[in-house]
């Protein structure tokens, strides 16, 4: 019982502290970096960067019309993030994965606070080598990512001992 606690502790540690993260650096980004040109650290590998991005990834959709907008990646978001919660609870993943799922849920849960609040999503970071560069992003959609990663490699996985990542909610 005791084990079921502290997973469950460790899972909401895990999205609170990444929502936190991303709201302060977002917050940083949208106080500081407007005024300012872009900042380039460690020989031009990392850059910041302050965008409004209305659309999704790499600014898919920021020229659709609002209304669209609104119904693909809020509502769409939002819906998708709970049809996942839903999925997981009803599989009772374990592991790695719902390590993966509170990632997930935390950094597009934190894109759809700014969505629903401001209407586009704060990005400011770039990395990159030379020519080769991501696009400009933000902490929440590392941790989506980083989410992503995790819940393939907890169903690859499966089969297997979790050893101490983070196991479902419902133990």
């Amino acid at each position: 019982m005791t084990s079921g606690i502290a997973k469950r502790a460790a899972l909401l540690i895990l999205v609170v502290t990444t929502v936190g993260c991303d709201r302060v650096t977002k917050h940083f980004a949208a106080s500081t970096l407007p005024q300012m040109p872009r900042q380039s650290f460690f020989a031009d590998t990392v850059r910041l960067e302050y965008i409004e991005n209305p659309g999704a990834f790499m600014g898919l959709g920021a020229e659709w019309r609002p209304e669209v907008r609104v119904l693909l990646f809020t509502v769409g978001n939002a819906l998708l993030l709970s049809a996942m919660v839903l999925v997981a609870w009803r599989l009772r993943w374990s592991g790695a994965a719902v390590a993966g799922l509170g990632l997930l849920v935390a950094g597009g849960g934190s894109n759809l606070i700014d969505r629903v609040a401001r209407g586009h999503v704060i990005d400011f970071l770039n990395v990159g080598l030379g020519p080769l560069r991501t696009g400009i992003f933000n902490v929440a959609d590392m941790a989506v990512m980083l989410g992503a990663a995790l819940i393939v490699y907890g169903g690859y996985h499966a089969g297997e001992e979790p050893g101490d990542a983070i196991a479902t909610a419902s133990d």
